[in-house]
């Protein structure tokens, strides 16, 4: 790997980050004086915002025909953002969660990844499936501000001391300068795009493996690290109704948003790999499913749970690289997973659920 390339990778790294970070200030501010709820905010656009690197790269990947990369970069932002991001941002700071998220947003998630699952079953997401998709995400951000909208405004006071405004800033002057945020923000996007995935494909040449791998780790990490900054910084601050819902929002803008857009732009599709659908779609409707009892039980992500999903993400990231290399210690680690590690996780949250129902019923 020449240093040209190394330099590519990283200038676009960081030119995506601090894309994503101006777009997020604009719309952020933007969104604040319409009266959307912190909540909302999260879920929409703060998460929006941070999975626009996401949303560059895989059109980009799309328009240059590197397709394992768009799908990667997806599935694999999905499964960084609840094992990596969630994990890192519990470990930070105990995170409690909203009824709304447990209630709404949380099944949603599980629901589109099955979706999603199914949808490239037979071998590609086309552009009706990426259609479907994006259809979903315009149904979803209208329905979500709408409920916000409707919902009483004693939100308001914190989200004004979450992303507090100068003044001025609801004046005609100040909606054009958050406008101005918003498109320097795109601007820086689609350059760090651009870099990125030239990068991703001289990368994925030089080492010898496939475009998919790359998207998973590599560039999936990458686009992620807006997700990564703005929830452990919110959940070191307290403001653990951005963190969590940064991260759920994420998830489902990543499936349906940029992956049916990218479906769209794609010329004939995106082609899915068995490896891929044998596996790392598996792997992200199970993390999402992994969601339910640790938020349903006592509303609140423990420590020891982010620890939890910090270990998982090791683990899956691990899996990747041994199997990438067909090292000989790949069937020993994998059959220690599926016979002990997983097995003694399913039966600890299991019980968990259980004395949280108990106590309800005696509570009740």
């Amino acid at each position: 790997m020449s240093l040209l390339t190394l330099a590519q990778l990283l200038g676009g790294f960081v030119v995506l980050i601090l894309g994503a970070e101006w777009l997020v200030r604009g719309a952020s501010r933007l969104a604040m004086a319409v009266g959307i709820s912190p909540l909302v905010v999260g879920l929409t656009v703060v998460a929006f915002g941070t999975s626009s690197p996401e949303l560059g790269v895989s059109v980009m990947s799309a328009w240059s025909g590197q397709s394992g990369i768009a799908l990667g970069n997806v599935v694999g932002s999905n499964i960084c953002n609840v094992l990596l991001i969630l994990g890192l941002s519990a470990l930070a700071a105990p995170l409690l969660v909203s009824r709304q998220l447990i209630r709404i947003e949380v099944p949603l998630m599980v629901g589109i990844s099955l979706l999603t699952w199914l949808l490239a079953a037979d071998g590609r997401i086309g552009r009706l499936d990426g259609a479907l998709l994006f259809a979903g995400i315009v149904v979803y951000t209208v329905w979500a501000i709408r409920r916000s909208r409707r919902e009483n405004r004693q939100g308001d006071e914190e989200f004004a001391a979450e992303l507090p405004a100068p003044a001025g800033d609801a004046k005609a002057g100040g909606l054009l300068r958050q406008l101005a945020w918003i498109l320097a923000g795109l601007t820086l996007l689609g350059c760090g795009a651009h870099w990125l995935v030239g990068a991703a494909i001289s990368l994925a040449t030089a080492l010898g493996v496939s475009d998919l791998l790359i998207g998973l780790t590599i560039v999936a990490v990458g686009t992620s690290l807006p997700e990564l900054a703005t929830s452990v910084m919110a959940s070191i601050r307290g403001h653990r109704d951005i963190a969590v819902g940064n991260v759920v929002g994420s998830n489902i803008f990543n499936l349906l948003s940029v992956l049916g857009l990218t479906a769209l732009v794609a010329p004939e599709g995106i082609p899915v790999a068995e490896t891929a659908l044998g596996f790392d779609l598996p792997v992200m409707v199970a993390t999402a499913v992994a969601c339910l009892p640790i938020f349903f039980t006592g509303h609140l992500i423990a420590r020891w749970e982010g620890a939890l999903f910090f270990g998982y993400y090791i683990a899956y990231t691990l899996y990747l690289v041994l199997a990438t290399l067909q090292n000989s210690y790949l069937p020993a680690f994998r059959d220690a997973m599926a016979g002990f590690v997983l097995p003694l996780t399913a039966v600890t949250l299991a019980v968990m659920v259980v004395r949280t129902v108990a106590s309800r019923r005696r509570g009740g």
